[in-house]
């Protein structure tokens, strides 16, 4: 295959070599067809014309014999009745005359002997056959046989030669084109011999130049690639053959680069991460002794703190007691500013042991009723609800997946921050609700108190930060860290609205039961349909109605009107008669204090 250029590319070699054998074959198939056209122009020769002239020439010799008989039979009889095939014999000669002239005109060799023929038949006649029959028909058969001699014989022999070189020339040219058909059929079947050799060499020429042109370079390209597969990363992927292959070796071989390098980066990686995992298996080990130096601290602060302060607590306020009035006046601040200290130590203690066991000393998670929990915290929050006058009211709340002490804590801690940072000669009302927000529960607890700056919003759950002196508002300032701890500790956010108008409104997400969030979508689901029948009934493109209600803050789906909650006795929300919805009658909790 020295004839393809080496930048030819596959499809041009393929189309030159297609191009070549088509060639060669619509050539073979023309010359086929052209000698195939002669062979049947031979073939219809001797079939539709010598067989049939050799005929004719036999008849016309008849013809002729019929005259010679009809005339020799009249001069020994005189009958004129024998002269009939005489008659019939020149009309028979005429019609086969002109019949051998239709079938032939194209052999000037036919023709010639023809006329040779009709030349010598009638010179017989006119020297020959008309003499005797009038000589016969005035003189009678004696004289007519007179005229027969052996002259007269040897001058339709004549005819007869004439004829019988007519019938030579026939078979001669029968010959010929029988010798025509042969040749014509023996180059038919070379032609079609040479054509099935071109098929052969052009298959086996395409067999060979595949396997040159596409099986070697694909199975030298396949054996580096899995080369590189193997292992060998860093192995060069060079190709040969066509520049298509030439090219997919090069891309080959730019993607092994790439795979390559990110392969490097991947180990490169792979090393930092066990060097990061090592580190943090080695803070791992790091956390665990902390964590054993916090419990050991913990049961320190717990045990061995608490009592010497209580012990200095008590002496204090002994000494408060006894020698109040006694010592001068800076002396009883002094006292004062010890007892003061020695229960704010103590307090600060508790708390933090407090907010060190958020997680760590667990109980197991169990499905809460956050109503219950709420009674729980209207009873704790009782005596400071009655000495601020202040309104505790909540919406229908969900049951969740949680702890419960901790719950109630959460909850005991916003109720109780509510009520502390309140506004002078303003009864505080506090109101915690729920709604359901994807598979969420969202709660909030608002109050009408002071409230919170927005740039203040993220500080407040830091652990003992405090925004007010503690002169103006007691406490350590770890109230709002607990709520944080305990709500992300259940999986769950903590944020604080800056948005509302007064007061102050503190979020927080819960995950809810997967009932639940199933219910809420069948209520989505029937509202949306009954509002779509709704719009289509009336025609006034309404697509929904009248939302129902249960107290100010229902629990919904956000982003539908279908209210979801639980009513103390079971029923549906707004399906108590006559009962108008207000805000301190949801579900038929209301705390009121004051």
């Amino acid at each position: 295959m020295k004839s393809y250029r080496p930048d030819w590319t596959l499809r041009r070699r393929v189309l030159a070599l297609l191009a070549v054998v088509g060639t060669l074959l619509l050539g073979l198939a023309a010359a086929e067809a052209a000698v195939a056209t002669q062979n049947r122009q031979d073939t219809d020769a001797v079939v539709s014309r010598t067989g049939p002239l050799r005929v004719q020439g036999q008849e016309l010799l008849n013809a002729l014999l019929n005259q010679e008989t009809a005339v020799r039979g009249y001069v020994v009889s005189g009958d004129a009745a024998d002269l009939v095939p005489y008659q019939n014999g020149l009309q028979q000669e005429r019609a086969t005359v002109a019949e051998i002239e239709r079938l032939d005109r194209d052999h000037p060799g036919i023709v010639a002997d023809l006329r040779e023929a009709q030349r010598q038949a009638d010179e017989w006649r006119r020297s020959v056959a008309e003499p005797v029959i009038s000589t016969t028909q005035r003189s009678g058969t004696e004289a007519g046989q007179a005229l027969v001699t052996d002259q007269a014989r040897q001058q339709f022999d004549q005819v007869r030669a004439a004829v019988a070189e007519l019938q030579a020339e026939i078979l001669r040219e029968r010959e010929r084109s029988v010798r025509d058909i042969r040749g014509t059929s023996s180059l038919l079947v070379f032609l079609l011999i040479v054509a099935a050799v071109v098929v052969v060499v052009a298959g086996t020429v395409l067999v060979l130049s595949l396997d040159r042109m596409v099986i070697r370079p694909l199975s030298g390209l396949a054996a580096q690639v899995r080369e590189v597969a193997e292992g060998d990363y860093q192995h060069h992927i060079s190709g040969s053959g066509p520049p298509e292959f030439v090219r997919l070796a090069d891309d080959v071989d730019v993607m092994r680069q790439k795979i390559a390098k990110d392969l490097a980066e991947v180990r490169a990686a792979r090393e930092n991460i066990e060097w990061v995992n090592s580190q943090l298996q080695k803070q791992a080990e790091e956390l665990t002794r902390s964590n054993r130096d916090l419990e050991q601290f913990a049961y320190v602060a717990s045990h061995d703190l608490q009592e010497p302060l209580r012990k200095v607590a008590s002496f204090c306020q002994l000494l408060q007691r006894r020698y109040a009035g006694q010592l001068d006046e800076r002396a009883d601040q002094y006292i004062a500013f010890a007892v003061d200290g020695a229960q704010r130590m103590q307090r600060l203690i508790n708390d933090l042991l407090a907010f060190s066991r958020i997680g760590r000393l667990t109980t197991g998670f169990t499905e809460v009723d956050l109503d219950r929990v709420m009674g729980d915290v209207a009873a704790q929050t009782e005596l400071s609800r009655q000495h601020a006058e202040a309104e505790l009211t909540w919406d229908d709340l969900p049951v969740i997946r949680g702890e419960e002490p901790l719950l109630t804590n959460l909850l005991a801690n916003l109720v109780s921050n509510s009520i502390k940072f309140r506004r002078p000669d303003v009864p505080p009302k506090v109101h915690v609700s729920a709604r359901l927000v994807g598979d969420e529960w969202e709660i909030v607890c608002r109050d009408n108190g002071i409230g919170i700056e927005p740039e203040f919003a993220d500080k407040i759950f830091v652990i003992f930060q405090r925004l007010h002196a503690k002169d103006a508002y007691p406490g350590t300032g770890i109230g709002l860290a607990i709520v944080k701890k305990i709500v992300e500790y259940h999986d769950g956010r903590v944020w604080v609205d800056t948005h509302v108008d007064e007061g102050t409104a503190i979020h927080f997400t819960l995950p809810a039961l997967p009932e639940d969030v199933a219910a809420a979508q069948a209520a989505q689901q029937a509202a949306d349909e009954s509002a779509e029948g709704a719009g289509e009934a009336t025609g006034d493109g309404a697509t929904g109605g009248e939302s129902t209600r249960s107290g100010d803050a229902s629990a919904t789906v956000e982003g539908g009107s279908a209210p979801v909650g639980r009513q103390p006795d079971g029923a549906a929300d707004g399906d108590g008669p006559g009962e108008a919805p207000g805000r301190d009658t949801t579900g038929g909790m209301r705390e009121t204090v004051g």
